[in-house]
Parts: structure tokens; C-alpha cells; sequence
């Protein structure tokens, strides 16, 4: 968001100051021309009037809000509403507002929907407030089935009862009631597994057998279900999943065909599903769906069939869609995209022409649009929490369902942290729609003409004719189609199919496990010495007023004019137009190499490294959001079925000084944050090595002279940076800069340390030797630019010399994990403060004779305080 100028009065008075100030503030918006004027007269008036026209409803058993038009008729572009943002924040401090600001987490947490606890499972099976024992359950089945049938009990159900693995046994069902055929024990003290077994197989007419919410099933294996199975030949249905045995019981069940109140089929030639229209099959564990019972003999009328969540993975997609062709009523499907069928809407139309929506889209129109993956049926991520658990951790868990964003700039510069907002509870109450009937967007209003007097609020407006009663949705991801990944965003909001994403993360795994680049051999240096030809000294333009101050030797001389110099040493990028510009040469020679960015720019860093190493141990697993967001939601899906852990950390693409980086082990969040820019989503090394207690990393400098052949020198000069807080993983430490983060010279406490001293205690506190550290680096460090040179060998440059930080963690093992390549360093530190070298004869190295000696490697070939890697 961007301010203008102020009209010359100051304060916004008329129409036309507004549209002077505000004019490209409209034009962001969307909103439409015709709404310009009635958008002026709320904002100055401070109208709030959306309530007379819609309603809050309560909807997914209360867990979250939708919005309702309660006016008779609102027609396309008719009126614009105001929103007013209830929370605004910067998200390093959204905890602490949470806790400080008096009545935040409660509003947060009434208009996030998880400000009451969960009691519905304290119910009682009756309404008059008492709970009928397990005998009086079983006297009332056997009553009501002497009055109203042939007196046989078929269909038992004693949930809820308290019921442990001694109580089980001696009611002996099996002798009571030998005829079950649907025996439910959901939510139970049931722990015995051989007890289990043993009692349940008894009953060998049963077809459905539910044992959900036990003990059991936490602590049982497979072996279990394999024993049931093979005690129970005929059972069609276990906790809820279809057994490989399955046939028209079962789909009879799913088709309201069976029930308690009927609960067998009377086979009247062998026509029993004939009536069947519908069929609900999603998250039975199908692995094979083609048999005798799953037929157009069998269920001729068939026109509607949900078979979302099941992998069918015995059935070849082929097979699928010929089983499939022969329902000719077959008219609406509903099946994960991609899934058993493939990973093309388009292609399954095309494969059923009867059919008339697929996924609750009308088949035109998915034809029409050529859109491969289609949902409007997915299922909402609704918020989830503890009783017990404080209102600000429910609010900043479920947040992320509800967050909005923007960037504040004006003529000078770009805000580097974006905010964060919650809009009221009208808009908060906006639900999704890939096809919505309002628009939302963020406004500033600028009443004085200044940034300083903006108020941001939201501005709402109707894009479709609405009636009464009509749901008021609007698209959370405007804009965004799948050229830039929109169905895998979705996933911020809604369950997507897991197994689609786990595939794509398990193609990229092994295509990375399968890359392996051979080490170079180091080779003597070939580079000759920069020398004028008249024996004159080099003469240096720089930008940088360290290299200015401390570049003192007499081959070296600054000049003022880039043009005279023979070297440019500069913070800027030098590119063709600077080139230009400032008159730079061919024969000069500058401070970067071409193409560089593949290892400064840390998504082409990580790019890089892949193509060259694959997946390297000294790299932690890394996804550019902007390409690869489904692999990185497969790899987070595969971790947590593991139990595995999933901290992870987001580093903008380009920015320094961790600016807009965050630590999270929220999907959602992972999702949302790439809409405050291009990102990394980097594997959080949860368990680093420590330094009394507080995390740490390691700057070394590493000065490059050729690419090819390759050329690279390590500076016996490295730093160590500490956080100032100690060490934890407590989530709430997530929001603590100074805990997780170690860069602390731009305007924090900075506890610098002598690297010897750093050594020395760290060797005694973990009895290790730096040495055997120090080689893991160095052997890193080579094959990161053996990777550069490897993968992008256009860097190379005869007129190209050039200094690196490269920043290093230890991990608890104490192996090296790279963190970031930067461009041109920050050295005050290398030039503030003397040192020993750390190997070799442990010279005194100092400070202000840093850059002398940079420059007498790159320049001069001399390996003064350097060693080549």
C-alpha cells in the first residue's frame, strides 16, 4: 500500500482531495469507479452499515460463522460497506498483545469460534440426565425386539458405557445374542487385545464390527485386525473401513439400505440395492473397489457416488473408469483430484461423458476452462483446542484461518515487516467460494492527506446479484489461479488429499536422493596477480567506508571516480545499466561474478545445491514456496504420520537480517506467509548445538578468485553470533527474536566474543575438538561453490574477484548445516576486533588489517591469513 501526496490544506475535505490522495489506493483496490463516491462519504462520515443488510450464523456445529444477506435484493456493485479491523498487529508481537491488551484474546477468541470448551462428549444417552448401565441397554434391545420384530437381537450397540475388558467378558454376548450382525463398542475402557480377540470372534454372522475411541486400538498392531478378520470370515465393515471382503451389506449400509432398523438384507432375487440412487463411500480404506456386489447389475440406478479418501490402489485407473462407464444413470461424482482416477478433472469427463458435476462443478464448465483440478466440496480446517488450554494460544492456533495482510510504504521506502490484521466479526465471517459474490480489500484512509493519519479498514462490495438468505462468500485467494499453485494454497483453509501431495514429495525425494556430484580436484592457482602496468599502485573505488578506511597498504590506492579505477569494490549490483551509468569498463575488475545469485539468493542457493548434491546432509530440506509448495505439503504430512518433527523456518528470498523470517510448525501459517513475499521453507534444526545454554552460528569469509578452474580461500578470520536469550522450544519462544535468532548489530544488544575464547570454553563445555569441526566446515564450504561451478558455470570471469559470508550452524551431532551465502559481508566485526588464528602458529591477526589482506589473496595472490579450500 502506497500513499500519495497531500492535497495543499492538509485534512480531506472534497471529493476530488480523496481521489488526489487516495487515487492509487482505489485503483489496488478493485473497487469499482462507480462505488468511488459512496466508498468518500462513508469513510468521512464513519458509516458502519453493514448490519442492516447481513447476519452472523452460526454454522459447523458452531465451530465457525457465516455470513448472511438479510436485505431483500443487493444487485452487482450496488453499495460498498465498511470493515473495521479488530486486531492489527506485527507478528513477532502477537503473543504479547494477546496477553497485555486487555479483552484482545476474548474477542479473538468469540470471533475465532474456540472461546467455549468442548462438552459434547459428556452427553448423556438419555434426556433425563441419567445413564442406563450396560444391563439396562441390553434388556431394552431385547424388549424392543420381541415387540417389534421376530425377537432376535441382529443389531447391538453399547457405546459410552464404561465398559473395561472384565465387564465385557462376563455379559457373554456371544451365548446371548449368537445371531448379531452389527456389534458396536465405540468409546469404551476396552485395553486387552487377546480378551478382544477372543470375544468377539465368536460371533460369526457379524458383518460390522466398530471398537472406535477404545485403548486397544492405541496400543495394538495390525495383528489384531488380522485376527478379528480371520475369526470373522464374514465381516463386511471394521471401525468404520470397509474390510477386502466387502459386498452388498456393506454398500447397502453406506446407501441407508441397512440399519438398525433393518439389519439384513432379504435377498427377493438377489435385487437388494436396486432402489439404491445415492452412494456415500468417502474414508472407507478401499483398496479395491471392483467386485460382484459394486456393480450396474446390482445398483442399475445409481446416479450419485462419493468415493473421496480411498486409494483404490489395486485397481488400475482403466479398470476404474470401465467398472464406472457401465452405471449409465451415473450423473455427479465426487472423488480426490488427483486420486484413483488420475490427476485430470478434464480427463475423467471425458472418460464418463453421463456425467453432469464432478466435485460439485458443473462438467461445462470444467470443460470450458480446461481446469485439471477441481473441489467445491472440500472439507473447512476448523479451528481446534484443549479445555483447559489459555484463550491466546487457541487465538494464535487458529488464526491463521482468519488473517489478512499488507506492506505500508510511502515515497521513501518499503515497511520490510508486513502487518498483520483480523478484520471484525462481520468480515471475519466472510466464508470461502471459488465462485463468490463479494470482494474484499484492504484500504488505507488518509484523512489528513499523511501516512501518519492513515486508519486501514476493510472495504467490502457485493460482484454478483444477492437475494435474501444468500451466504456472502468471497475468494481467499483472489486472483490466484494454478499457475501459481492455488489448489495447494487451499490447503491453508481446507483438508486437501494427502496422498496427491505425499506422491509429489516422494517423486522429488528420490529424484533428489539420486543426484550426486564428484568433488573437484583442487589444483594449484593458475590466477595471475593484478599488477599496472607502470608499477603504479591499484587504484580502488569503493562504497563500503570500511574497505575506504582500512584498505591501507601501498599497492592500493582509493579513488573517488569509478571510472579511473582499476578495481570496483561495491555494495551495489553492478549490471549492465550501472555499468553505464557510471562508466565501468570490461578491463576493470569488480567485486561479484555473474550469475551469482545462484548462491545469494538463498532460493537459488538451495536450487543450486539440488541439481548438483541432491540432498545433502549439511543442507536441511528446503522447498521454494513459489515452485515446489506441494512437495514441501507432502514432506509435512509424511513427518507428521511419522510423529516426526515439523518446526519449520521461513526466509524471505532476498532479505537480510532475517527480516520477515519465522519459525512455525503450523501448516496454515507455512501457506499464509508466502503471501507476504517469495520465500523459502527451510527444515528447522530443531536440536542445535548450544553454547552455554543459547544458540549460536559461525560467519566465515570465504574469498574467491577464479571459477574455473576453482579458486577459493578461507579466511582465518571467522566470528561466532549468539542469541541473547537461552535456548527452548516452547512455542510461545517462537515469537522471541532473541531466542531463535542470532543477528544482533542492527539495533540490538550485541554480545560480541573473541573467537579463541569461543573455541576454548566450547571444546571443554561439549569435550570436542574444534579441529575435527573446523575440517566438516571446510570440506561444506568447498562443495557449495563446487555446486556454483558445477551447475552454473557461466559465473566464470577473468575480470571477477569476490568475498562471501557464509553462515553456519552446528547441529547437536556437531556436523555443519549451511544456513546462507551473502554478497559483499558485513566485516566490522573482522575490522573492529583482533584475533588469533585458530590453527597454524596462532598469529595475532588484526583488525585493522583485514581488509589488506582480503585483498592481498584476491588481488596480489598472497595467502596472508587465508588457506585454500
Amino acid at each position: 500500500m502506497s500513499a500519495a501526496t497531500a492535497s495543499s490544506d492538509g485534512r480531506i475535505e472534497t471529493y476530488e482531495d480523496f481521489v488526489k490522495v487516495h487515487g492509487l489506493l482505489l485503483a489496488a483496490s478493485g473497487l469499482p469507479q462507480s462505488l468511488h463516491f459512496k466508498l468518500f462519504e462513508k469513510l468521512t462520515s464513519e458509516t458502519f452499515d453493514g448490519g442492516a443488510h447481513f447476519e452472523i450464523e452460526p454454522c459447523e456445529d458452531g465451530r465457525q460463522r457465516r455470513l448472511l444477506l438479510t436485505s431483500d435484493t443487493m444487485t452487482k456493485e450496488s453499495d460498498v460497506f465498511l470493515i473495521d479491523h479488530a486486531w492489527t498487529f506485527r507478528l513477532p508481537d502477537a503473543y504479547k498483545q494477546l496477553q497485555e491488551v486487555p479483552g484482545l484474546a476474548e474477542r479473538m477468541a468469540a470471533l475465532m469460534c474456540v472461546d467455549v470448551d468442548d462438552d459434547a462428549g459428556l452427553e448423556e444417552t438419555v434426556e433425563n440426565g441419567w445413564k442406563m448401565t450396560v444391563e439396562e441397554v441390553l434388556e431394552s434391545e431385547i424388549r424392543n425386539a420381541k415387540e417389534n420384530g421376530d425377537g432376535v437381537v441382529r443389531w447391538l450397540e453399547l457405546e459410552e458405557l464404561g465398559l473395561d475388558d472384565t465387564t465385557l467378558l462376563s455379559l457373554n454376548l456371544s451365548t446371548k445374542f449368537p445371531d448379531l450382525v452389527a456389534l458396536s463398542l465405540c468409546g469404551n475402557k476396552l485395553e486387552n487385545d487377546e480378551k478382544l480377540v477372543q470375544e468377539v470372534t465368536k460371533f460369526k454372522n457379524l458383518k460390522a464390527l466398530w471398537l472406535n475411541n477404545n485403548p486397544v486400538l492405541e496400543k495394538s498392531d495390525v495383528g489384531m485386525e488380522a485376527a478379528i478378520l480371520r475369526g470373522c470370515p464374514k465381516l463386511e465393515i471394521y471401525n468404520s473401513s470397509f474390510t477386502h471382503t466387502f459386498g452388498e451389506w456393506a454398500l447397502g449400509f453406506c446407501a441407508d439400505v441397512i440399519g438398525k432398523d433393518n439389519p439384513v438384507i432379504s435377498h427377493q432375487g438377489d435385487l437388494a440395492l436396486q432402489s439404491v440412487t445415492s452412494l456415500y463411500l468417502s474414508n472407507r480404506r478401499i483398496h479395491n473397489l471392483i467386485n460382484k456386489a459394486f456393480s450396474p447389475f446390482e445398483m442399475p440406478n445409481l446416479s450419485h457416488l462419493n468415493i473421496r479418501g480411498n486409494l483404490i490402489e489395486e485397481n488400475s485407473v482403466s479398470d476404474l473408469f470401465g467398472i464406472l462407464k457401465a452405471f449409465y444413470c451415473l450423473q455427479t461424482l465426487e472423488v480426490d483430484i488427483p486420486g484413483p482416477l488420475g490427476e485430470s478433472a478434464v480427463e475423467i469427463l471425458e472418460s464418463l461423458p453421463t456425467l453432469s458435476s464432478l466435485n460439485g462443478v458443473d462438467a461445462s464448465k470444467i470443460l470450458e476452462t480446461e481446469k485439471h483440478v477441481v473441489d467445491s466440496m472440500l472439507q473447512p480446517r476448523l479451528p481446534e483446542w484443549t479445555a483447559g488450554e489459555p484463550l491466546s494460544d487457541r487465538v494464535l492456533n487458529a488464526m491463521w484461518l482468519y488473517l489478512m495482510t499488507y506492506r505500508l510504504a510511502d515515497e521513501e521506502k518499503l515497511d520490510e515487516t508486513p502487518v498483520w490484521y483480523v478484520m471484525d466479526e462481520l468480515g471475519s465471517a466472510l466464508r470461502h467460494s471459488d465462485e463468490p459474490n463479494f470482494r474484499v480489500a484492504p484500504f488505507l484512509f488518509m484523512r489528513d492527506g499523511t501516512l501518519a493519519s492513515a486508519v486501514s479498514y476493510s472495504i467490502l462490495w457485493p460482484t454478483e446479484n444477492v437475494n435474501k438468505g444468500n451466504e456472502c462468500t468471497r475468494d481467499y485467494l483472489f486472483g490466484i489461479g494454478e499457475d501459481k499453485q492455488r489448489s495447494a494454497r487451499l490447503t491453508a483453509w481446507f483438508y486437501t488429499p494427502e496422498s496427491y501431495f505425499i506422491k509429489e514429495y516422494e517423486k522429488h525425494h528420490n529424484k533428489l536422493q539420486s543426484k550426486r556430484l564428484p568433488s573437484m580436484p583442487v589444483k594449484s592457482s593458475t590466477t595471475s596477480a593484478v599488477r599496472c602496468s607502470d608499477g603504479s599502485a591499484l587504484r580502488v573505488y569503493t562504497d563500503i567506508p570500511q574497505v575506504e578506511e582500512f584498505l591501507t597498504r601501498p599497492e592500493f590506492v582509493i579513488t573517488n571516480e569509478p571510472k579511473d579505477a582499476d578495481i570496483i569494490w561495491t555494495s551495489m549490483q553492478v549490471d549492465e545499466d550501472m555499468k553505464k551509468a557510471v562508466g565501468i569498463a570490461d578491463q576493470q575488475y569488480v567485486n561479484q561474478f555473474p550469475f551469482e545469485a545462484c548462491l545469494v539468493m538463498k532460493h537459488h542457493l538451495a536450487d543450486t545445491i539440488q541439481k548438483a548434491q541432491g540432498s545433502p546432509g549439511w543442507l536441511q530440506p528446503t522447498y521454494n514456496l513459489e515452485t515446489h509448495l506441494s512437495q514441501l505439503i507432502g514432506d509435512y504430512c509424511v513427518r507428521k504420520r511419522d510423529g516426526l518433527n515439523n518446526l519449520w523456518i521461513l526466509k524471505p528470498w532476498n532479505m537480510a537480517r532475517t527480516i520477515d523470517t519465522t519459525v512455525t510448525d503450523t501448516l496454515s501459517a507455512i501457506i499464509r506467509l508466502m503471501e507476504t513475499g517469495p520465500k523459502i521453507c527451510q527444515k528447522y534444526i530443531e536440536h542445535p548445538a548450544l553454547f552455554k545454554g543459547k544458540k549460536f552460528d559461525l560467519r566465515y569469509i570465504v574469498l574467491v578468485r577464479s571459477i574455473n578452474p576453482l579458486e577459493i580461500f578461507l579466511s582465518d578470520v571467522f566470528w561466532v553470533r549468539l542469541a541473547n536469550n537461552p535456548y527452548s522450544l516452547e512455542k510461545h519462544s517462537l515469537f522471541e527474536y532473541e531466542t531463535h535468532f542470532t543477528v544482533m548489530n542492527y539495533g540490538r544488544r550485541l554480545n560480541h566474543m573473541n573467537t579463541p575464547e569461543f573455541v576454548r570454553e566450547f571444546e571443554e563445555e561439549h569435550q570436542v575438538k574444534w579441529l575435527d569441526i573446523h575440517q566438516r566446515v571446510k570440506s561444506m564450504i568447498r562443495s557449495v561453490f563446487e555446486s556454483a561451478a558445477a551447475v552454473h558455470p557461466e559465473m566464470h570471469d577473468l575480470k571477477s574477484r569476490a568475498m562471501y559470508g557464509v553462515d553456519v550452524m552446528l547441529d547437536g551431532s556437531f556436523q555443519p548445516k549451511l544456513l546462507e551465502v551473502t554478497y559483499c559481508p558485513d566485516c566490522m566485526r573482522a575490522c573492529k576486533y583482533d584475533t588469533k588464528a585458530i590453527f597454524g602458529g596462532g598469529e595475532v591477526v588484526r583488525g585493522r588489517d583485514f581488509f589488506n589482506f582480503v585483498f592481498g589473496c584476491l588481488f596480489l595472490n598472497e595467502n596472508i591469513h587465508v588457506s585454500q579450500l
